[in-house]
């Protein structure tokens, strides 16, 4: 998507991305000082808040384990030309996926139970990208529309199934009963503390390891695959796809439900590993932030990896700097990581332009 860089690849992959960042925090830090305190001092506890303490590490690779998995998901679209913004319906209906195999075959031992769920997630959330694939493959609709759309709807369908059909008998909480434990994803405090370090509560879990097993897939597939030299043909120009015989709606199809199925993975961590049952709104507006984690990383699971950090530092750090500094409330977190969205996602090309030009002079000069 977009046109060929006229950057070398360390200032599109590292400097363009840091000045991007650079310019969101020094706003962040006006509107800091606008209210009255020390940005410095709300700088040190935000990075306190994440990584000060093994509790607060915990949090912040628990947030982090949730952004892999959207970041992901919306970059492999990307790769193929699309923009799926549906990563929070698929991460909703692989919620499902993953309850159901919990709920019937939870009981199962767990090196069967686990992988069986594990693959549920991914399966429903892929069957819910599948459509909006489907839709432009064979229909010609805009997979923004249909992935938007496709929130809402599973939104609805979600409230309806957890309300009506799976909620636990006898209770009024919109919820499921609790998982049998030989289906819950092992938390990652015992391995931790063998080495050193208490996470104390933090919920962090083994899906931390799936969410990094997935970045080595994503990129042995995207770069070393012939599906994936497909994928990307298609994604910088359907016409060029054509001409060398490949068929850009079976690519579209196939790239859309193994995004979605990305997305659906979230559920692992945040249903098997964490809640244990199934709640409304369990995504919490991660398939969202997951497109500026695409965005930062460009679309390369290393940079999706930094990207998917430092929004799980901001989400727990900044959890903590509302707490130490009343004055900044959690909604003017929210600004601050909106800030870090806008510019590593609508205005990520503010630099580009002045960039290639200054590389151009420096080429001329030598």
């Amino acid at each position: 998507m977009g046109c060929a860089s006229r950057l070398p690849a360390w200032v599109e992959l590292a400097l363009l991305p840091a000045l991007n960042l650079a310019i969101a925090a020094l706003i962040a830090g006006l509107v800091v000082v606008l209210i009255g305190e020390d940005p410095l001092e709300a700088v040190g506890l935000l990075v306190y808040g994440a990584f000060g303490y093994g509790e607060a590490i915990g949090y912040t690779l628990f947030y982090t384990t949730n952004f892999l998995f959207t970041g992901l998901a919306v970059a492999l679209a990307f790769h193929a030309g699309h923009f799926n913004i549906g990563g929070e319906g698929q991460a909703y209906l692989g919620g499902l996926g993953a309850t159901l195999v919990a709920l019937h075959w939870g009981q199962l031992p767990s090196p069967i139970s686990i992988p069986l769920a594990v693959a549920g997630a991914a399966l429903f959330g892929g069957a819910w990208a599948f459509v909006p694939g489907w839709l432009y493959a064979r229909r010609g609709s805009h997979v923004v529309i249909t992935t938007i759309m496709m929130n809402f709807v599973a939104a609805a369908l979600m409230t309806y199934l957890v309300v009506n059909v799976l909620i636990k008998p006898g209770q009024q909480i919109p919820e499921t009963d609790i998982f049998a434990p030989t289906v819950w994803v092992p938390p990652l405090a015992p391995l931790s503390a063998s080495l050193g370090l208490d996470l104390g509560r933090a919920p962090v879990n083994h899906s931390l390891f799936l969410a990094l097993v997935c970045c080595l897939a994503f990129w042995a597939f995207v770069w070393r695959s012939r599906f994936g030299y497909e994928l990307r043909v298609v994604g910088k120009s359907e016409a060029a796809a054509i001409y060398a015989g490949i068929a850009p709606g079976r690519v579209t199809i196939v790239a859309m439900t193994l995004s979605g199925a990305l997305a659906g993975l979230l559920a692992v961590n945040e249903i098997l590993g964490s809640q244990h049952r199934l709640v409304l709104g369990f995504t919490g507006g991660y398939g969202f932030v997951g497109i500026a984690v695409a965005l930062m990383g460009r679309n390369h699971p290393v940079g999706i990896v930094l990207a998917a950090l430092l929004f799980g530092a901001l989400y727990q750090g900044g959890s903590e700097l509302a707490f130490d500094m009343p004055e900044i409330s959690r909604d003017m977190v929210v600004v601050i990581q909106g800030l870090v969205i806008l510019f590593a996602g609508a205005l990520e090309h503010l630099f580009r332009a002045p960039l290639e030009n200054l590389v151009s002079r420096l080429q001329v000069a030598r």
